[in-house]
Parts: structure tokens; sequence; C-alpha cells
């Protein structure tokens, strides 16, 4: 009986503390950068936290600028995380069709 209470009262501190939480999210702006979160809602700003995989990336090669990676462009589909609070979002990836 105690047991099933102490259970019961942990989980409920679980799910109140909003745990991550991944979401999918389109690029609609690409500069400065808007992401719409699963046609919910629009994040941009501080709201985004970005990982140098998503970041445009350029050398210099040969007297050219070569673009090794690009960056976001409006139309691409990302993979996100929600971090716990619910205040910030983490892009993990930019997603990509199956061939």
């Amino acid at each position: 009986m105690m047991l099933d209470i102490i259970k019961k009262a942990s989980l409920g501190a679980v799910g109140n503390t909003n745990p991550v939480a991944f979401s999918y999210g389109t690029v609609t702006e690409a500069a400065p950068l808007q992401i719409q979160v699963d046609q919910r809602f629009i994040l941009s700003g501080n709201a985004l936290v970005l990982p140098e995989s998503v970041m445009e990336c350029k050398v210099e090669l040969e007297g050219r600028e070569v673009v090794v990676r690009r960056g976001l462009a409006s139309g691409d589909r990302v993979l996100m995380v929600r971090m716990q609070g619910g205040q910030s979002y983490i892009v993990l990836d930019r997603l990509v069709s199956p061939i």
C-alpha cells in the first residue's frame, strides 16, 4: 500500500517537471532564423540553440570560397529537443528525405 503511494507520487513529480521532448520543425525564415514547431507555434532568437552541424561552413580553396556545409534554409525540416521547462529548443539536425 505504502509502496503504491510512493510510486504514484514519484510518477506525478516526473510528469510535472516537463522532461525533454522531441519535436519536428520547419524553417520558415533563414535570417533571422525562425522555426515552426509541429505546425503549432514559431520559435526564434534565444529560444533556439544551434549546434555547429547546422551552421554554414566555408573554406578558402585555391583563392575561392567553397561551401563545405550549408546553413539552415527556408523549407528545411529539423529535429529538435525541448529543454526541461520548455523555454529552449536545441536543433539537433536537419532532416533529409530517404532516397
